[in-house]
């Protein structure tokens, strides 16, 4: 039974994997600002998504 340590050691490091990504960065924006940030920035995307298109 020697796995017994590896699969602690995983459990470890994927916990340590899990807190790491629930950090988020607060950008001290309330929901409906992040919403409106967000569509503004898509938007964009979608405005240099049909340039490209055409210019082909």
């Amino acid at each position: 039974m020697t796995r017994g340590n590896q699969r602690e050691l995983a459990r470890a490091k994927n916990l340590k994997k899990g807190n790491d990504k629930q950090k988020k960065p607060d950008d001290g924006l309330s929901a409906a600002a992040r919403k409106q940030r967000d569509a503004q920035i898509m938007q964009e995307k979608q405005k240099k998504a049909m340039e490209k298109k055409d210019d082909k």
